[in-house]
């Protein structure tokens, strides 16, 4: 007689399995896709492409949510880990590549005078916020909405249906909230009248110089400078989040591609080509304010840990080589227009906005997407029949979200112009049978 269990997919004997032990099914929250309703579980990575457990190929266009910028598998990322397990998985400790990397990074990013390693992006982002408020001597953070700082309860705010400053997340306290200003990202006049409300209570402003988090919601020009000038004038440190833009159109980040240098910015993600590294880089005389020279407390076990000190060393020597920029933009260009053409062929509303490697998907939308408030109007069920039509023909977009803004999409270096062909195919295939339904 069949066993009934062994028609089950290992995928879903995995995910019911998951539930028994692991909070919610996961170790991230993101790592569950709401359209598969359970997490993509993966035995392999090579290049661009990923297996599932239950031995599926697909392109990837997720890309460990963009920190696989030299794709899975590197072979030199991953001979310099090899060295690293080689000198005896150090931890706890400085070695000659904390310096060389660190000098690295002063050399090709323009904020970075001085570098401090951790582990993840929250991490280096709190420290910064910690760094402004002790060197200002004032409390208050604006940030814009929508934009993503981490998972600590500093940036763990939104604003309500009545523009009141509220927790987005259990456990955090309403009284934090009295310490940030929320400002809609690209608006000029809101910027410059919370500056006059709040003036000399600001410590930082932070922002994600590109809103790769909302998909890619570029800064409308000029709006970067005028958050520099201003911060200047009004002794404010102005933070880049980097953790997402960072290396993803110039080696320099976005504040390199843009021509705009904060005083302090994060960095994470393609950093170390998917290894836990974080870093926070800026002015010498804010840097030098961390312990053990001033009194701003951070330190770490784990921070800069040598494996991923070696991965980042080995990545950034990739990332350096001349004309890869220039390269990376006309295929990122290329790619997202051919796209956009796509849809507009078969007539349905999505508008496709990319910056370098990262890239978002906008549902529902005919109109360029400037601010978090137009990107929350994108359609999940027109983005759900999407992705689980390129899931099924092997092309994998990530979701992480039934509700809000969509997420961003990303390709690696790895990605070939013959995988970015069978992409486009893909995407052609299934526009064509959604504009046919709709």
């Amino acid at each position: 007689m069949p066993n009934p269990e062994s028609s089950v997919a290992p995928s879903a004997k995995l995910a019911s399995a998951a539930q028994n032990v692991l909070a919610g099914g996961v170790s991230a929250s993101m790592r569950f896709h709401p359209y598969l309703d359970r997490p993509l579980y993966l035995v392999r990575g090579d290049g661009a492409v990923i297996t599932d457990v239950d031995g599926k190929q697909y392109l990837d266009f997720n890309m460990s949510n963009g920190a696989t910028m030299l794709g899975h598998d590197n072979p030199a990322t991953n001979e310099a880990i090899a060295k690293g397990l080689a000198m005896g998985t150090i931890s706890a400790a400085e070695t000659p590549f904390h310096e060389q990397l660190a000098r690295t990074l002063t050399e090709i990013i323009p904020s970075a005078e001085r570098v401090r390693f951790a582990s993840t992006g929250s991490e280096v982002t709190l420290v910064a916020v910690r760094l402004a408020r002790h060197v200002t001597g004032r409390t208050k953070l604006l940030k814009f909405d929508g934009h993503f700082h981490g998972l600590t309860e500093t940036f763990l705010y939104k604003s309500d249906d009545a523009g009141s400053v509220v927790p987005s997340s259990g456990g955090v306290p309403e009284s934090g909230a009295d310490d940030v200003i929320l400002v809609p990202f690209n608006d000029t006049p809101a910027f410059d009248a919370a500056l006059a409300q709040h003036q000399g209570q600001i410590a930082a402003v932070i922002v994600e110089p590109v809103h790769y988090n909302a998909g890619c919601i570029p800064p409308e020009p000029g709006f970067l400078e005028h958050l520099r000038s201003q911060t200047t004038a009004h002794d404010i440190v102005l933070i880049f989040d980097e953790v997402l833009s960072g290396f993803r159109m110039d080696l320099g980040g976005a504040q390199s591609y843009y021509g705009v240098t904060p005083d302090l910015s994060t960095w994470a993600k393609a950093l170390a080509n998917g290894m836990p590294l974080s870093a926070l880089t800026g002015r010498a005389a804010l840097m030098e304010q961390l312990a053990p020279n001033g009194p701003v407390a951070h330190s770490g076990t784990y921070s800069g840990h040598l494996l991923s000190v070696m991965a980042s060393i080995a990545t950034l020597e990739q990332l350096r080589q001349p004309g890869l920029y220039d390269s990376l933009l006309e295929t990122s260009e290329t790619f997202y227009r051919d796209m956009q053409r796509i849809f507009d062929r078969h007539n349905l509303p999505v508008v496709v906005q990319g910056l370098g490697a990262r890239f978002g998907l906008y549902f529902g939308r005919t109109e360029p997407v400037r601010t978090y408030a137009d990107a929350f109007g994108h359609e999940h069920e027109f983005n759900r029949q999407f992705v689980l039509g390129c899931l099924d023909r092997g092309l994998y977009f990530h979701a992480f979200t039934r509700q809000g803004a969509p997420g961003h999409c990303g390709f690696s270096l790895s990605h070939t112009s013959e995988q970015f062909a069978e992409a486009l195919t893909i995407i052609e295939d299934v526009s064509a049978t959604l504009g046919r339904s709709r």
